[in-house]
């Protein structure tokens, strides 16, 4: 079997970001809290943005837009699990 570049998951990235983002779930790195995004706490507008996990106040999300891309750091969660449409 020969390996594939990144080009591969076209699609599979194009359903998972096609969702309503703040329905996903997200667990907290720091304390293990597992939540809808919607229910993370928000510091920061304009450029950037910080979200908190409402249980331990660490960060949990980072996002900060620039003239031409956004950077989204998902250090603070374990993971993120996102629902496919339909579900």
């Amino acid at each position: 079997m020969n390996p594939l570049d990144g080009n591969a998951l076209a699609g599979d990235l194009r359903e998972l970001f096609a969702v309503d983002v703040t329905v996903a779930r997200y667990t907290c790195a720091g304390c293990g809290h597992a939540d809808a995004v919607a229910t993370l706490l928000l510091w920061g507008h304009g450029m950037g943005q910080v979200a908190r996990c409402p249980h331990c106040s660490d960060v949990v999300l980072r996002m900060v837009h620039a003239p031409d891309r956004v950077f989204l750091d998902l250090r603070g969660s374990v993971r993120l699990e996102l629902p496919l449409a339909g579900s």
